[in-house]
């Protein structure tokens, strides 16, 4: 009983999530960083999505382990462990879409330039494979800061003469999930029902999440929508203290970064009206990346939307974050790639 309760609403929520139960395309997925925090239950994730037929799970150690536990998963994909730069290639070749959460989680105080330190190196590394073994690869970045690895990797694709910047997505999608939980139960929606755009960055006060724009609409007073983005901007933090130095967001974000490459899937199996909120190159404002919503197709980026109408608050906090980004491109951000030594 229990067995066909459970299976009953596991059916439920693919068919909720928009999963293909129909013949797919064949599609290679990779996540970088497999043994980690997030990339485990990613892996997992993964594995349960039937658009996907090959799974290639790498980091640097023990990825046979955790190739092995998620190829019994009785679902379509076939797994397969990678370890070390000697078996990147084979991690690589013939990928459709490559995950990147590798990289070190943050931990209490722990800042972003912290991050940045350590995750600039792993991220260019890992582009420079991608470059050359899978170009035409969508890559969907997680590795933090996002405000600055996604830059990054746009450099390295650049210099390798690869670069599209219609395949290069920053994975924002957590600032949505929370946005969409934290809403839902000010409003009293359904959470199922609710849709948030959230703009902007991965990072504090760059994450903008616009609830003038939020369905169902609950006309909530300013002093909650101010409070709402507060605690979807520090969302991260709230979790790192609540795990009180044990972790960070792991399990919320391989949630969120499932659910976006799975809209990358769609896309490039031709769903139509297929549309995520990701950080991209954009000329939605006066910076050269900003997070929007995007419509995603059998290129990767068919299209980046404007923001929409704001409020007379959400013009200003987006105001403020694009000062962020300007002042931090002089530091770690869009100028940062000059002091990582790129060849």
């Amino acid at each position: 009983m229990f067995r066909s309760v459970a299976r009953s609403a596991a059916g439920k929520h693919l068919l909720r999530r928009g999963y293909a139960t129909e013949s797919v395309p064949d599609r290679k997925v990779a996540v970088l960083g497999a043994a980690g925090g997030i990339g485990q239950p990613l892996a997992l994730l993964m594995k349960l999505n039937p658009l996907v037929s090959r799974l290639a799970l790498y980091d640097i150690a023990n990825t046979p382990g955790v190739a092995a536990d998620v190829s019994h998963v009785n679902t379509r994909s076939e797994v397969a462990g990678y370890v070390g730069e000697d078996q990147l290639k084979q991690a690589l070749e013939g990928c459709d879409v490559v995950i990147i959460p590798a990289g070190v989680p943050r931990k209490p105080g722990m800042t972003r330039d912290d991050l940045f330190n350590i995750n600039a190196g792993i991220v260019k590394g890992l582009c420079a494979a991608i470059a050359k073994y899978c170009p035409n690869a969508l890559v969907n970045m997680i590795s933090n800061p996002v405000n600055s690895t996604v830059p990054i990797a746009a450099e390295v694709f650049k210099k390798a003469g690869t670069y599209d910047e219609k395949k290069l997505f920053g994975v924002t999608t957590l600032d949505v999930v929370r946005a969409k939980t934290f809403y839902a139960g000010k409003a009293k929606a359904n959470v199922a029902d609710v849709n948030v755009p959230v703009v902007g960055g991965h990072a504090g006060i760059t994450i903008l999440p616009l609830f003038s724009q939020a369905t169902p609409k609950a006309n909530l007073p300013e002093e909650d929508i101010k409070a709402l983005t507060k605690r979807t901007q520090d969302g991260g933090t709230e979790v790192v203290e609540a795990k009180a130095g044990k972790g960070s967001a792991t399990l919320s974000m391989a949630y969120a970064g499932a659910i976006f490459a799975d809209a990358c899937l769609k896309g490039l199996n031709g769903v139509p009206d297929v549309v995520e909120c990701s950080f991209v190159q954009s000329t939605v404002t006066e910076l050269p990346f900003f997070a929007s919503k995007v419509r995603l197709g059998k290129n990767g980026v068919e299209e980046v939307m404007g923001l929409g109408p704001l409020s007379d608050y959400e013009q200003a906090v987006t105001s403020v974050a694009i000062g962020v980004f300007i002042l931090a491109a002089s530091s770690i951000g869009f100028a940062v790639v000059n002091r990582i030594a790129i060849p």
